[in-house]
């Protein structure tokens, strides 16, 4: 996900917000605010998404952490130790990810970086929800092969990571799509 902001005029800079203060701009959607009340909204709704997804990190991370204390575990193959640590691994990786955006805020709070922190606290659930999505693959395939040959529990994780590919990226390509024709047809001069 990638954060645009209208930069100040003449500053040739699309990353960085313009930085004076109380200055209202049309933002998405033609909402009229500040670049502090853009920052603070977009820091809201990225404490949302990362409340959902870190809760299903948590949730599957803990139950991965338990099975490695359960009888069963021993008799594992050395194949499926492998996809277990691979997965804990990426569960741990994650959990650091999705709490990193609370870790900056907290570091930077009142340097006046609300907006770059926005942008990084971004980078930083996308790179925690790709983590969660390796963890989640892994975690199916470890228990897929224990109940499926080796080969279809292959298959089926496999067309359980294009659906979440389907369910994660098909909605956001096709609103960006709507979003960009919108800007493009209200950019364009009327005939007359």
């Amino acid at each position: 996900m990638r954060i645009r902001w209208t930069a100040a005029p003449g500053t040739g800079r699309g990353d960085v917000p313009p930085l004076r203060r109380g200055v209202r701009s049309p933002g998405p959607g033609d909402r009229r605010e500040s670049p502090d009340e853009r920052a603070d909204r977009l820091w809201c709704e990225l404490l949302h998404e990362v409340r959902v997804a870190l809760t299903g990190v948590q949730l599957l991370l803990a139950f991965l952490l338990a099975a490695a204390f359960t009888p069963a575990f021993a008799r594992l193959a050395a194949t499926d130790h492998s996809l277990y640590v691979a997965c804990v691994l990426f569960g741990a990786a994650a959990t650091g990810a999705l709490t990193a955006p609370v870790c900056v805020h907290r570091l930077v709070t009142g340097l006046g970086v609300k907006p770059e922190a926005v942008v990084w606290a971004a980078r930083l659930t996308v790179a925690g929800l790709v983590l969660f999505l390796a963890m989640v693959a892994f975690a199916l395939l470890l228990v897929l092969r224990l109940v499926l040959s080796p080969g279809a529990a292959l298959l089926a994780d496999a067309a359980l990571l294009l659906w979440f590919g389907g369910c994660w990226l098909v909605p956001a390509v096709m609103l960006r799509r709507t979003a960009t024709l919108r800007r493009a047809l209200a950019e364009t001069p009327s005939p007359g």
